[in-house]
């Protein structure tokens, strides 16, 4: 993939150039033509996104925003450094970091975040390794384990489990199976003896008797887990259009806190933020049947879009130890930190 040719980012500018030269547009109207594509998990933990959408934060900011769905972390990376979606929501991954050493991406806002006291990413037994003694979670070394790709944050994750514990991540069978759905279904198979997962999808195979809780990741970090990212392309030519998809996410991220994390919420204001990220985390599904697991897996998201750098630049320095990340890439090449408190 050759990342210098011409994106559909850029295909666009061209077309709003020859407009604006044949009509005179106020500068509402010209910002409304701004169409954006955002990469994203049906994830309780890309809300923000669909909060911003729904409550009108993103058309406040002349854009014109459309969704597409990705299956996993690294796809929407590639998507995004290419031009085929305008921005990316996910996990720091190996080829996100191989792709920003290329100067096509750069990490520019944080999204979500581990902390003490909100539930986040559950390490989960299967019934299979259960029964057979798997009930703590120092007890998954030397088991298999479930993650997406090699490379993909649930291969770092477990990585910190492992430290903590005192072993490394040789000492288990990580096992690359491609799409959440896939992970899934080897836990409740017993295909695989653990994983780690987000709790929307998590809590509901606990409560089901299809897997068990072994305990919480941020026990053993409380980490940058997704991040929000762009073009290079984006950044250098159209800088003006990312500040304001920035700012209009952040208004979604603190209305999913301010309600989804709430003991006291309003049970209205909570019924109608649970019915907007339904339509897009559950679409298939009854609302009565998705509205607990989207309560109860909401996650805390980074106040003001801020970004963890530090830790950014520690999951990056764990990339090139394990050999995943071959290159001099620094941190400062991941991350743009002009646009959002860094820290």
């Amino acid at each position: 993939m050759t990342f210098k040719a011409i994106t559909r980012r850029a295909w666009l500018a061209g077309v709003s150039a020859i407009a604006a030269g044949t009509m005179t547009l106020g500068a509402g109207a010209a910002a409304a033509q701004d169409k954006v594509v955002l990469g994203a998990l049906r994830f309780t933990s890309h809300a923000a996104g669909f909060i911003a959408y729904e409550k009108g934060y993103f058309k406040d900011e002349g854009l014109d925003v459309s969704f597409e769905f990705f299956q996993a972390a690294q796809p929407i990376a590639v998507a995004t450094a290419g031009g085929d979606v305008d921005f990316g929501v996910a996990g720091v991954t190996g080829g996100l970091m191989n792709l920003a050493e290329k100067d096509a991406i750069r990490i520019v806002a944080g999204v979500l975040h581990e902390k003490k006291g909100v539930d986040g990413m559950m390490v989960m037994a299967s019934n299979k390794a259960y029964d057979e003694g798997l009930t703590t979670v120092p007890g998954i070394k030397g088991h298999s384990m479930a993650m997406t790709q090699v490379g993909s944050t649930f291969h770092y994750m477990t990585s910190r489990i492992a430290d903590k514990e005192g072993f490394t991540i040789q000492d288990m069978k990580m096992v690359p199976l491609q799409k959440v759905g896939s992970m899934v279904a080897a836990l409740k198979s017993g295909q695989v003896d653990a994983m780690i997962m987000v709790p929307h999808v998590a809590k509901p195979l606990v409560a089901a008797g299809a897997a068990h809780e072994l305990g919480w990741l941020y026990d053993y970090a409380e980490y940058q887990i997704s991040t929000l990212f762009t073009s290079v392309d984006n950044i250098e030519n159209n800088r003006d259009m990312v500040e304001r998809f920035i700012r209009a996410y952040a208004k979604g991220i603190a209305e999913f806190n301010r309600v989804m994390l709430s003991p006291d919420a309003d049970p209205a204001e909570l019924d109608e933020m649970t019915r907007m990220i339904a339509k897009y985390v559950s679409p298939d599904k009854p609302y009565e049947d998705a509205k607990t697991s989207i309560q109860q897996g909401a996650m805390n998201l980074n106040e003001g879009a801020a970004l963890n750098k530090t830790d950014v630049a520690a999951q990056m320095q764990w990339f090139k130890d394990e050999g995943l990340v071959q290159s001099d890439l620094s941190v400062d090449q991941l991350v743009d930190d002009s646009f959002v408190k860094n820290y």
